[in-house]
């Protein structure tokens, strides 16, 4: 097993609800992180096509039947991937031509319903590892549905297993427990921005995983989000006017990246970056997970299964199953 891998995170706003642009945008920025030896890549929370900050910001979003509320709701639709549609190929392509890792955040559709979706693609992989959030947080709980067992698997690398939440899952102490027990040698947290109990959650799983992490977050300002959406959607003026009631002037920062690369014994091996583009980049010594299992591993000779016990159902959950008659 190789012992060091370059990982890099990829910090710059979409194209703010554009898929094709911001698609196009981020395989990019990734051919440029290749190029500069990157194998693992990762890039934040619902970058595609950007994190619903009308959720965070909007005063009115909550309201019933608000006209704005639901044409940036049915935009987001529009613009969000399917499994395997022509965007998921393009990064698979782009994965296998450079022979790296790249774990994004995407909303997804199935059906009628939106999920917030990880998706951790593997050179030569055919299709990647998808994780739904398995718990949408607070006003989240207004466009996304909610994940189940059957997407927690960790991708297997050359380094060790490579893993990945979303958000507020990292302060689920079951769902932690089962990823642990994957034995993480890189956990890419995704954010729609990394604040200070985000940093915080994020270093703890880092000490607790014995993992390195990889603490993913965007940027974005308040005068982008609306230009982009002017642009591509001039006569979208119920949508744009909820935008235009977000708090603050075109420089404000509704999302202002926090991105970092955490050692697993909660050093940063590269600090936070705020408010600016960057691709943060650092070579991982795996040994430093290899020797910091001696003193803990929390789902092994650091835990206690005589009086705990997790159990962890993987079965896909669909409303609807069909049982056909055995016609013999």
């Amino acid at each position: 097993m190789a012992n060091t891998v370059k990982v890099a995170i990829i910090q710059d706003s979409p194209v703010f609800m554009d898929l094709k642009a911001s698609t196009d945008k981020a395989l990019s920025l990734m051919e440029k992180a290749c190029a500069d030896g990157a194998q693992i890549i990762a890039l934040p929370e619902t970058w595609f096509p950007g994190y619903p900050v009308w959720l965070d910001e909007a005063p009115a979003m909550g309201m019933w039947d608000h006209a704005g509320a639901k044409a940036l709701y049915r935009l987001l639709y529009e613009n969000s991937v399917e499994m395997m549609d022509d965007t998921i190929q393009r990064f698979q392509q782009a994965a296998d031509k450079h022979g790296c890792f790249l774990v994004i955040g995407a909303n997804e559709r199935e059906g009628k319903t939106l999920y917030n979706t990880i998706f951790n693609f593997a050179p030569n992989g055919g299709q990647p590892l998808r994780h739904r959030k398995l718990t949408p947080t607070y006003t989240e709980k207004l466009l996304w549905g909610v994940g189940d067992g059957s997407m927690l698997d960790v991708q297997q690398t050359p380094w060790g297993p490579l893993g990945a939440l979303i958000c507020w899952e990292h302060w689920l102490p079951l769902l932690r427990a089962a990823m642990h027990d994957q034995s993480e040698v890189v956990h890419v947290a995704q954010w729609p921005a990394v604040s200070e109990p985000h940093m915080i959650a994020s270093r703890q799983y880092a000490f607790e995983g014995r993992t390195f992490v990889l603490a993913s977050g965007m940027i974005l300002q308040k005068g982008q989000a609306i230009a982009d959406v002017k642009r591509r959607y001039p006569d979208e003026k119920d949508a744009i006017a909820l935008l235009e009631t977000m708090a603050g002037d075109d420089d404000t920062w509704l999302k202002n990246g926090g991105s970092a690369i955490i050692a697993p014994d909660t050093s940063f091996v590269v600090e936070p970056v705020h408010e600016k583009a960057a691709i943060l980049m650092a070579d991982l010594d795996i040994d430093q997970v290899r020797e910091g299992q001696m003193a803990l591993d929390v789902n092994g000779h650091y835990s206690r299964p005589d009086i705990f016990e997790l159990t962890i159902d993987r079965r896909p959950k669909k409303n609807v199953k069909t049982r056909n008659e055995d016609k013999g």
